[in-house]
């Protein structure tokens, strides 16, 4: 066993002590040690319950013949931090969670891993150290959050955000906005629409790097503790058989995800994320032309929040992405290798009650395209990416006159102010990865849009945004302004045009004048310390998934 490193022979008797310390005894020096990091925290909805869930993990580990080893990693909940310093911190705390797995697994020999995330960047780092370490893994991602309900309507944490935009422009009282507030997210679990944890949790179980069901299991149910058990169960077939992630991450399996996320409509942060994994492992290579070239290939045929109606209970109850995968089967590669120790095929042979009013088949899709698309033009050079399945047919083409700003912040004044009117485009630069730095995620501006009703604005940025973000939202611009793209170039009134179904986003401005301009333009300089330092120093573009080199 790899743990026979730190507990076996004369050389490793003060190991031994050690480990006696934390209650081994010598059957137990004779057992698989399994690693389980967790990311319980009691700041995180998406991640408070995992205190309870890692004691079934922890039981079922027993109970099969394994030591198992919990210990922590950190978690960001990104609706605290948006619209304010603290996001900055949210992407790059991906590599501290990879960096901390890792280093936790290396330093004591775990002969597996248990990985318990949730929330948008746990699951994505964790991936990530798993395709680094390449020992045996499964991931039990913690589920969604049950839908609010208020008046008879189903809400979620997106109805509260744009809210905020209709009381500041008179359109919703305070009193309506605090019954909203109070009713919107009533317990543990990822936030309940195809937003970017979510979204993850989904294409975690297309990878094959999760339980056939885990991703749509609500962290409050009873199937959720099932899957949790039976995943710690299946930690030891994965170990007696040396199933590792490089078996299961190829490139075949990246791009089921992309095919899946295509067809859910997913949050375009899995254009940084699914790279970024892909990084880790040899022999792949996932860019953002290869979401580009399927999502012409790959209808949209699952309507959830933020760009439909339905929520993650709603898929759950529909079959969830065995139901989303068994309607996608047919564009597939179905002989990747899984979790389950069997292949796509195999897991997929007994699915069949799948509900088609909410997970359309490929041949009535609710769009004939995927959900996300990747436009590129004098503005975007190297890419940039858009929600499309988010964006009602009437945007889809948009031409308008830029306002320009140099921060979030300076661009939700402008909106609270009443300076953005129909037609505008908003224009949110030195936000990317290195400009941010951290690469900030949109949402409260694009909230105050939609809440103010201005359906006919949209906003472009070298940031990203949030997976609960909707409407025409063009982000990871790249080249980004810190680094000399052309759209630090962009001058107040400019016209930019749009055009999602040509992939086109262009600077109505002789690229001799872009040259000329860009010549002038002076970085926006940020006070830095600590780890956004280091940070900033590193991060590659958005069009590169912001790894670290």
């Amino acid at each position: 066993m790899r743990s026979d490193n730190v507990k076996k022979g004369l050389n490793r008797t003060s190991h031994r002590s050690l480990l006696r310390a934390c209650g081994l005894d010598d059957d137990d020096m004779k057992k698989p040690f399994i690693g389980i990091a967790n990311s319980y925290t009691d700041v995180v909805p998406g991640h408070m319950h995992l205190k309870d869930l890692v004691e079934v993990v922890k039981e079922e580990v027993l109970k099969n013949g394994g030591i198992p080893f919990e210990f922590d990693t950190m978690a960001v909940c990104d609706g605290i931090a948006m619209n304010h310093e603290g996001m900055r911190y949210s992407l790059p705390s991906r590599e501290i969670i990879a960096n901390t797995v890792e280093s936790m697994a290396m330093a004591h020999q775990f002969d597996a891993l248990i990985l318990m995330p949730t929330c948008d960047k746990v699951v994505p780092g964790m991936l990530m150290a798993a395709a680094r370490l390449n020992i045996p893994a499964i991931v039990i991602t913690g589920g969604p959050m049950m839908p609010g309900k208020l008046n008879g309507e189903v809400i979620d944490f997106i109805n509260v955000t744009e809210a905020v935009g209709a009381v500041q422009s008179g359109k919703m009282s305070e009193e309506e906005l605090y019954e909203l507030e109070c009713a919107a997210c009533p317990g543990p679990g990822s936030c309940a629409g195809l937003f970017t944890a979510n979204t993850m949790a989904c294409l975690t179980e297309t990878l094959g790097m999760s339980l056939p069901g885990c991703a749509t299991a609500h962290a409050v149910s009873d199937h959720k503790v099932e899957v949790a058990r039976q995943s710690a169960k299946q930690i030891f077939k994965l170990l007696e058989d040396d199933i590792k992630p490089s078996d299961i991450l190829t490139q075949e399996a990246f791009e089921n995800a992309i095919i899946v996320d295509l067809a859910l409509g997913g949050s375009t942060n899995t254009t940084l994320h699914i790279p970024a994994i892909a990084n880790e492992v040899d022999d792949v290579d996932v860019t953002i032309d290869l979401f580009d070239k399927l999502s012409h290939q790959i209808p949209y045929i699952c309507s959830i929040r933020p760009g439909g109606h339905n929520h993650m209970i709603d898929v759950e109850n529909a079959g969830g992405i065995p139901g989303v995968m068994k309607n996608l089967e047919s564009l597939m590669h179905t002989d990747c290798m899984t979790v389950t120790a069997e292949t796509v095929k195999e897991n997929l042979e007994d699915v069949c009650d799948v509900n088609y009013d909410v997970i359309h088949t490929i041949e009535e899709p609710v769009r004939d395209e995927g959900g996300i698309a990747v436009l590129y033009g004098n503005v975007a050079p190297n890419g940039c990416v858009i929600k499309q399945g988010a964006v009602n047919e009437d945007m889809l083409v948009h031409s308008g006159p830029c306002k320009v700003f140099n921060s979030e912040e300076e661009a939700v004044a402008a909106i609270e102010n009443d300076e953005i009117i129909d037609g505008d485009v908003v224009v949110i630069r030195y936000e990317g990865p290195k400009g941010g730095p951290g690469m900030r995620e949109m949402l409260n501006p694009t909230a105050a849009i939609m809440g103010r009703e201005l359906f006919h604005v949209a906003l472009i940025t070298d940031g990203r945004f949030s997976g609960g973000s909707r409407g025409p939202c063009v982000g990871h611009i790249s080249p980004e302004a810190a680094a000399g793209g052309p759209i630090g170039a962009i001058k107040d009134g400019d016209i930019v045009s749009i055009n999602v179904p040509e992939r086109t986003i262009n600077l109505e401005v002789d690229d001799a004048e872009i040259q000329e301009r860009l010549k002038d333009v002076k970085p926006v300089e940020r006070n830095l310390k600590g780890w956004l330092r280091q940070y900033q120093q590193l991060a590659t573009s958005a069009d590169k998934g912001a790894v670290l080199k």
